[in-house]
Protein backbone atom coordinates (compact mmCIF):
# COMPACT_ATOMS: atom_id res chain seq x y z
CA UNK A 1 0.00 0.00 0.00
CA UNK A 2 2.78 2.38 0.97
CA UNK A 3 4.74 1.46 -2.15
CA UNK A 4 1.73 2.30 -4.32
CA UNK A 5 1.30 5.66 -2.58
CA UNK A 6 4.98 6.48 -3.07
CA UNK A 7 4.80 5.57 -6.78
CA UNK A 8 1.65 7.66 -7.27
CA UNK A 9 3.27 10.60 -5.49
CA UNK A 10 6.39 10.22 -7.64
CA UNK A 11 4.27 10.21 -10.83
CA UNK A 12 2.41 13.30 -9.62
CA UNK A 13 5.66 15.12 -8.88
CA UNK A 14 7.04 14.25 -12.31
CA UNK A 15 3.82 15.41 -13.96
CA UNK A 16 3.94 18.70 -12.05
CA UNK A 17 7.61 19.18 -12.93
CA UNK A 18 6.92 18.43 -16.62
CA UNK A 19 4.03 20.91 -16.61
CA UNK A 20 6.27 23.54 -15.01
CA UNK A 21 8.90 23.03 -17.74
CA UNK A 22 6.28 23.45 -20.49
CA UNK A 23 4.82 26.62 -18.96
CA UNK A 24 8.25 28.09 -18.28
CA UNK A 25 9.40 27.35 -21.84
CA UNK A 26 6.24 28.95 -23.25
CA UNK A 27 6.77 32.07 -21.11
CA UNK A 28 10.40 32.33 -22.25
CA UNK A 29 9.40 32.05 -25.93
CA UNK A 30 6.81 34.80 -25.47
CA UNK A 31 9.37 37.02 -23.72
CA UNK A 32 11.82 36.52 -26.57
CA UNK A 33 9.13 37.25 -29.17
CA UNK A 34 8.54 40.70 -27.63
CA UNK A 35 11.95 41.83 -28.87
CA UNK A 36 11.22 40.66 -32.41
CA UNK A 37 7.83 42.41 -32.52
CA UNK A 38 9.26 45.65 -31.13
CA UNK A 39 12.21 45.70 -33.49
CA UNK A 40 10.03 44.82 -36.50
CA UNK A 41 7.72 47.74 -35.71
CA UNK A 42 10.43 50.29 -34.93
CA UNK A 43 13.07 49.49 -37.53
CA UNK A 44 10.51 49.90 -40.32
CA UNK A 45 9.23 53.17 -38.81
CA UNK A 46 5.73 51.72 -38.54
CA UNK A 47 5.31 53.43 -35.17
CA UNK A 48 7.28 55.56 -32.71
CA UNK A 49 8.69 54.08 -29.49
CA UNK A 50 6.19 55.79 -27.17
CA UNK A 51 3.13 54.77 -29.20
CA UNK A 52 4.41 51.20 -29.42
CA UNK A 53 4.59 51.12 -25.61
CA UNK A 54 1.13 52.68 -25.26
CA UNK A 55 -0.62 50.21 -27.58
CA UNK A 56 1.36 47.34 -26.10
CA UNK A 57 0.21 48.13 -22.55
CA UNK A 58 -3.31 49.19 -23.62
CA UNK A 59 -3.99 46.00 -25.58
CA UNK A 60 -2.52 44.02 -22.69
CA UNK A 61 -4.98 45.68 -20.30
CA UNK A 62 -7.97 44.85 -22.53
CA UNK A 63 -6.91 41.22 -22.92
CA UNK A 64 -6.26 40.73 -19.21
CA UNK A 65 -9.53 42.38 -18.16
CA UNK A 66 -11.47 40.03 -20.48
CA UNK A 67 -9.61 36.97 -19.13
CA UNK A 68 -10.04 38.09 -15.53
CA UNK A 69 -13.77 38.70 -15.96
CA UNK A 70 -14.18 35.33 -17.69
CA UNK A 71 -12.42 33.56 -14.81
CA UNK A 72 -13.70 35.51 -11.79
CA UNK A 73 -16.94 37.00 -13.15
CA UNK A 74 -15.78 40.26 -11.58
CA UNK A 75 -12.97 42.81 -11.93
CA UNK A 76 -11.22 44.03 -8.80
CA UNK A 77 -8.33 46.49 -9.15
CA UNK A 78 -6.55 47.38 -5.91
CA UNK A 79 -5.93 51.05 -5.08
CA UNK A 80 -3.20 50.28 -2.56
CA UNK A 81 -1.21 47.32 -3.91
CA UNK A 82 1.15 46.64 -6.83
CA UNK A 83 2.20 50.25 -7.49
CA UNK A 84 5.92 49.42 -7.40
CA UNK A 85 5.57 46.38 -9.67
CA UNK A 86 3.36 48.42 -12.05
CA UNK A 87 5.93 51.22 -12.23
CA UNK A 88 8.68 48.67 -12.89
CA UNK A 89 6.56 47.19 -15.69
CA UNK A 90 6.15 50.67 -17.19
CA UNK A 91 9.85 51.51 -16.80
CA UNK A 92 10.88 48.22 -18.38
CA UNK A 93 8.47 48.65 -21.32
CA UNK A 94 9.25 52.29 -22.16
CA UNK A 95 13.05 51.92 -21.93
CA UNK A 96 12.77 48.64 -23.87
CA UNK A 97 11.01 50.39 -26.78
CA UNK A 98 13.37 53.37 -26.99
CA UNK A 99 16.45 51.14 -26.71
CA UNK A 100 15.38 49.22 -29.82
CA UNK A 101 15.55 52.38 -31.91
CA UNK A 102 19.25 51.57 -32.20
CA UNK A 103 19.94 48.06 -30.90
CA UNK A 104 19.41 44.86 -32.91
CA UNK A 105 16.79 42.48 -31.52
CA UNK A 106 19.24 39.70 -30.67
CA UNK A 107 21.86 42.00 -29.18
CA UNK A 108 19.29 44.01 -27.23
CA UNK A 109 17.73 40.90 -25.73
CA UNK A 110 21.13 39.54 -24.77
CA UNK A 111 22.01 42.80 -23.03
CA UNK A 112 18.58 43.02 -21.38
CA UNK A 113 18.61 39.60 -19.78
CA UNK A 114 22.30 39.72 -18.93
CA UNK A 115 21.46 42.75 -16.78
CA UNK A 116 18.37 40.94 -15.46
CA UNK A 117 20.54 38.03 -14.34
CA UNK A 118 23.09 40.22 -12.59
CA UNK A 119 20.39 42.30 -10.88
CA UNK A 120 18.48 39.25 -9.65
CA UNK A 121 21.65 37.65 -8.32
CA UNK A 122 22.37 40.78 -6.28
CA UNK A 123 18.77 40.73 -4.98
CA UNK A 124 19.08 37.02 -4.14
CA UNK A 125 22.28 37.70 -2.17
CA UNK A 126 20.58 40.55 -0.29
CA UNK A 127 17.73 38.16 0.55
CA UNK A 128 20.36 35.63 1.70
CA UNK A 129 19.25 32.96 -0.75
CA UNK A 130 21.66 30.02 -0.79
CA UNK A 131 23.79 29.80 -3.93
CA UNK A 132 25.77 26.60 -4.51
CA UNK A 133 29.32 26.48 -5.88
CA UNK A 134 28.02 24.97 -9.12
CA UNK A 135 25.50 27.78 -9.60
CA UNK A 136 28.17 30.35 -8.80
CA UNK A 137 30.47 28.87 -11.46
CA UNK A 138 27.66 28.86 -14.02
CA UNK A 139 26.77 32.47 -13.24
CA UNK A 140 30.40 33.59 -13.59
CA UNK A 141 30.68 31.88 -17.00
CA UNK A 142 27.37 33.35 -18.18
CA UNK A 143 28.34 36.82 -17.01
CA UNK A 144 31.73 36.45 -18.74
CA UNK A 145 29.83 35.90 -21.97
CA UNK A 146 27.98 39.17 -21.44
CA UNK A 147 31.23 41.04 -20.68
CA UNK A 148 32.75 39.62 -23.86
CA UNK A 149 29.75 40.85 -25.85
CA UNK A 150 29.95 44.40 -24.49
CA UNK A 151 33.75 44.74 -24.53
CA UNK A 152 34.65 47.68 -26.84
CA UNK A 153 36.17 46.73 -30.21
CA UNK A 154 36.56 48.53 -33.53
CA UNK A 155 34.53 46.01 -35.52
CA UNK A 156 31.58 46.08 -33.14
CA UNK A 157 29.69 49.35 -32.70
CA UNK A 158 27.25 49.84 -29.83
CA UNK A 159 25.17 52.90 -28.91
CA UNK A 160 26.01 53.70 -25.29
CA UNK A 161 22.82 55.72 -24.76
CA UNK A 162 20.51 53.00 -26.07
CA UNK A 163 22.52 50.38 -24.19
CA UNK A 164 22.00 52.43 -21.02
CA UNK A 165 18.24 52.44 -21.67
CA UNK A 166 18.28 48.66 -22.05
CA UNK A 167 20.25 48.35 -18.80
CA UNK A 168 17.55 50.38 -17.00
CA UNK A 169 14.94 48.15 -18.65
CA UNK A 170 16.77 45.06 -17.41
CA UNK A 171 16.96 46.32 -13.83
CA UNK A 172 13.24 47.17 -13.90
CA UNK A 173 12.34 43.73 -15.25
CA UNK A 174 14.49 42.06 -12.57
CA UNK A 175 12.64 43.91 -9.80
CA UNK A 176 9.30 43.14 -11.47
CA UNK A 177 10.25 39.45 -11.59
CA UNK A 178 11.35 39.29 -7.95
CA UNK A 179 8.13 41.01 -6.84
CA UNK A 180 6.25 38.37 -8.84
CA UNK A 181 7.53 35.64 -6.51
CA UNK A 182 5.07 36.96 -3.93
CA UNK A 183 2.16 36.64 -6.37
CA UNK A 184 -0.79 34.59 -5.10
CA UNK A 185 -2.97 35.12 -8.19
CA UNK A 186 -0.98 35.43 -11.43
CA UNK A 187 -3.87 36.67 -13.58
CA UNK A 188 -5.21 39.16 -11.02
CA UNK A 189 -1.78 40.59 -10.20
CA UNK A 190 -0.73 40.86 -13.85
CA UNK A 191 -4.00 42.62 -14.71
CA UNK A 192 -3.53 45.01 -11.79
CA UNK A 193 0.05 45.73 -12.86
CA UNK A 194 -0.93 46.44 -16.48
CA UNK A 195 -3.80 48.76 -15.49
CA UNK A 196 -1.55 50.83 -13.24
CA UNK A 197 1.31 50.78 -15.79
CA UNK A 198 -1.12 52.31 -18.32
CA UNK A 199 -1.59 55.25 -15.93
CA UNK A 200 2.16 55.87 -15.94
CA UNK A 201 2.18 55.72 -19.75
CA UNK A 202 -0.58 58.36 -19.79
CA UNK A 203 1.33 60.60 -17.36
CA UNK A 204 4.39 60.41 -19.61
CA UNK A 205 2.32 61.54 -22.59
CA UNK A 206 0.93 64.55 -20.70
CA UNK A 207 4.31 65.83 -19.54
CA UNK A 208 6.84 64.68 -22.13
CA UNK A 209 5.30 63.71 -25.46
CA UNK A 210 4.67 66.03 -28.41
CA UNK A 211 4.80 64.14 -31.71
CA UNK A 212 3.81 60.55 -32.43
CA UNK A 213 3.90 58.44 -35.59
CA UNK A 214 1.34 55.71 -36.27
CA UNK A 215 0.45 53.16 -38.92
CA UNK A 216 -1.86 50.15 -39.00
CA UNK A 217 1.14 47.78 -39.17
CA UNK A 218 2.78 49.41 -36.16
CA UNK A 219 -0.40 49.30 -34.09
CA UNK A 220 -0.98 45.65 -35.06
CA UNK A 221 2.53 44.60 -34.00
CA UNK A 222 2.21 46.54 -30.73
CA UNK A 223 -1.16 44.93 -29.99
CA UNK A 224 0.16 41.43 -30.68
CA UNK A 225 3.07 42.18 -28.35
CA UNK A 226 0.68 43.50 -25.70
CA UNK A 227 -2.22 41.07 -25.86
CA UNK A 228 -0.35 37.83 -26.57
CA UNK A 229 3.37 37.81 -25.80
CA UNK A 230 3.10 40.27 -22.91
CA UNK A 231 -0.32 39.84 -21.27
CA UNK A 232 -0.49 36.06 -21.58
CA UNK A 233 3.28 35.58 -21.38
CA UNK A 234 3.64 37.62 -18.19
CA UNK A 235 0.67 35.87 -16.58
CA UNK A 236 2.32 32.50 -17.20
CA UNK A 237 5.61 33.90 -15.90
CA UNK A 238 3.94 35.16 -12.70
CA UNK A 239 2.36 31.70 -12.29
CA UNK A 240 5.68 29.80 -12.44
CA UNK A 241 7.79 32.32 -10.49
CA UNK A 242 6.66 31.32 -6.96
CA UNK A 243 7.89 27.80 -7.77
CA UNK A 244 11.41 28.95 -8.69
CA UNK A 245 14.37 30.25 -6.71
CA UNK A 246 15.35 33.84 -7.53
CA UNK A 247 18.72 32.65 -8.85
CA UNK A 248 17.14 29.91 -10.97
CA UNK A 249 14.59 32.37 -12.40
CA UNK A 250 17.37 34.81 -13.24
CA UNK A 251 19.52 32.26 -15.04
CA UNK A 252 16.87 30.51 -17.14
CA UNK A 253 15.90 33.91 -18.57
CA UNK A 254 19.27 33.97 -20.33
CA UNK A 255 17.79 31.38 -22.70
CA UNK A 256 15.55 34.18 -24.04
CA UNK A 257 18.38 35.96 -25.95
CA UNK A 258 19.22 32.70 -27.72
CA UNK A 259 15.57 32.42 -28.80
CA UNK A 260 15.51 36.08 -29.89
CA UNK A 261 18.76 35.76 -31.84
CA UNK A 262 17.41 32.78 -33.80
CA UNK A 263 14.13 34.62 -34.51
CA UNK A 264 15.92 37.84 -35.46
CA UNK A 265 18.13 36.08 -38.01
CA UNK A 266 15.22 34.16 -39.57
CA UNK A 267 12.53 36.87 -39.46
CA UNK A 268 14.44 40.18 -39.47
CA UNK A 269 17.51 39.24 -41.46
CA UNK A 270 19.90 40.37 -38.73
CA UNK A 271 23.55 39.35 -38.98
CA UNK A 272 24.97 36.62 -36.77
CA UNK A 273 28.42 38.00 -35.97
CA UNK A 274 31.20 35.91 -34.44
CA UNK A 275 31.03 38.08 -31.30
CA UNK A 276 27.31 37.50 -30.89
CA UNK A 277 27.66 33.77 -31.63
CA UNK A 278 30.53 33.18 -29.20
CA UNK A 279 28.97 35.23 -26.38
CA UNK A 280 25.72 33.28 -26.83
CA UNK A 281 27.58 29.96 -26.59
CA UNK A 282 29.40 31.09 -23.42
CA UNK A 283 26.17 32.29 -21.80
CA UNK A 284 24.31 29.11 -22.76
CA UNK A 285 27.15 27.03 -21.30
CA UNK A 286 26.89 28.93 -18.03
CA UNK A 287 23.13 28.27 -17.94
CA UNK A 288 23.60 24.53 -18.50
CA UNK A 289 26.17 24.30 -15.71
CA UNK A 290 23.92 26.23 -13.35
CA UNK A 291 20.77 24.21 -13.99
CA UNK A 292 22.41 20.77 -14.12
CA UNK A 293 21.77 18.74 -10.99
CA UNK A 294 24.87 17.97 -8.95
CA UNK A 295 25.71 14.42 -7.82
CA UNK A 296 24.56 15.30 -4.31
CA UNK A 297 21.10 16.11 -5.62
CA UNK A 298 20.77 12.92 -7.68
Amino acid sequence: MKTTQVLNKDKQNKSTFFGLIILTSLALIFLGANSILAKAALVNNFIDAYSFTFFRIFSGVLTLLILLFYKERSILISKDKNWLSAFMLFLYAICFSYAYLSLDAGLGTLLLFGVVQLSMIIIALLKKEKISTQKTLGMIIAFAGLVYLLYPRESFELSLFHSFLMIISGIAWAVYTVLGKESTSALLNTTDNFCKALLFVGIMYIFFMKDTSLSSNGILLACISGSVTSAIGYTIWYYVLPQLQIVTASIIQLIIPIIAIIFSIILLGEELTFTLFLSSIIILGGIIITLKKSKKQN
